[in-house]
């Protein structure tokens, strides 16, 4: 996959295992994690086995998470996107066009996951012509669930995973979707 977006600040790239080193940094933090299940990584290769995964979802789907970096320094910042989940079910769905993002810690509190979800909602709804994009966060991330709610999701319901965690549903359809 060739393909490669930009926002103001930030380049929006397909992963390529020259990432991993920057995204295990970011994968082994457990602050990164609390929100995650608690299970920060514990050797780099499950990062690479983790790109290698988000490659083939670009083969098979055309879409999956971007690698994100910032214009001005091109470091690596985390990760972003969309992708299609037909490997498990989440509440209950399965074959649904999924957005979610990652951020590495020090990246935190400046915008770019606000930046990043408009511009991927956006780009779902616009160009790939997705009519109803779906998201999950923990019910206690009140940092991501804000970044939905400002961005123009919209919370469906709560809901218990099998582990008993609570999680939050969010939604954005097509005929709903507005780009300020």
């Amino acid at each position: 996959m060739n393909l490669i977006l930009e926002t103001k600040r930030l380049i929006l790239r397909p992963l390529e295992i020259s990432d991993a080193k920057d995204m295990f940094a970011m994968d082994s933090n457990p602050l990164v994690h609390k929100y995650l299940w608690n299970k920060p990584s514990k050797d780099i290769e499950e990062t690479i086995k983790v790109i290698e995964y988000v490659q083939r979802q670009y083969k098979e789907n055309n879409i999956g998470r971007f690698a994100t970096i910032l214009k001005d320094t091109g470091e690596f910042i985390g990760w972003t996107g969309i992708k299609f989940v037909n490997d498990h079910v989440e509440n209950g769905n399965t074959n649904f066009f999924d957005y979610g993002y990652r951020l590495n810690e020090p990246f935190w509190n400046n915008g770019y996951a606000t930046e990043a979800t408009q511009f991927w909602l956006d780009y779902g709804i616009n160009q790939m012509k997705i009519t109803e994009i779906n998201a999950y966060t923990h019910s206690e991330n009140g940092a991501s669930n804000r970044v939905l709610s400002k961005c123009g999701m919209q919370f469906m319901e709560d809901y218990n995973d099998p582990e008993g965690v609570l999680w939050k549903w969010w939604q954005l359809i097509k005929s709903d979707f507005r780009n300020e």
